[in-house]
């Protein structure tokens, strides 16, 4: 099977023959899709604003279209991090702020107001999948009444203290020995 980092790797670098399972838990990989989602719908809203309130008939909304669009592409680079839980924790923030926007939509006088509906119903959906994901991927601490592991007999020397005492010892003498 032909693996594309093969393409990259020098002559001397071992090849990778067969991929094995993912290390990615599955709350990661969720959290690896908003993040994503988040960015291209964030980009969508920053470049195209004035479609996005054409579409849900709020012209003139287009300047909070496009702050919404940047807060998306924040969140979900957030949500790609190493603290992923707080880009997704930014999402769910986002979305309530999203469906307080919409719900000014849904006005009698907006006749696109079905347009609104579905995309406050779209939110929901993915709030829910937020709320999972910010949930699920919150950092694990150790009980508060879990016992420390502690570790004062060991040196961090293979061989201990001592080991590394005459070792250093030895390379003393040896550099005496040759000047």
């Amino acid at each position: 099977m032909f693996h594309f980092s093969n393409i990259v790797r020098t002559k001397g670098d071992p090849k990778i023959v067969e991929g094995g399972p993912s290390l990615k838990r599955p709350e990661d990989q969720l959290a690896r899709a908003l993040g994503w989602f988040s960015i291209g719908l964030g980009v969508f809203e920053f470049l195209a604003p004035r479609r996005v309130t054409e579409t849900l008939g709020m012209e003139g909304s287009e300047t909070l279209v496009r702050a919404f669009g940047l807060r998306e592409i924040m969140a979900g680079i957030m949500s790609l991090s190493v603290d992923k839980n707080a880009g997704l924790w930014a999402r769910v923030g986002g979305d309530g702020l999203d469906a307080a926007a919409l719900a000014s939509g849904l006005t009698a006088d907006n006749p696109k107001k079905g347009n609104v509906a579905l995309a406050l119903l779209m939110v929901g959906g993915i709030a829910v999948l937020d709320y999972r994901a910010a949930k699920d991927t919150k950092p694990r601490r150790p009980a508060r009444d879990a016992r420390r592991k502690l570790y004062p007999n060991r040196s961090g020397y293979p061989r201990g203290i001592g080991g590394a005492r005459s070792a250093a010892r030895q390379i003393a003498h040896a550099m005496k020995s040759n000047s």
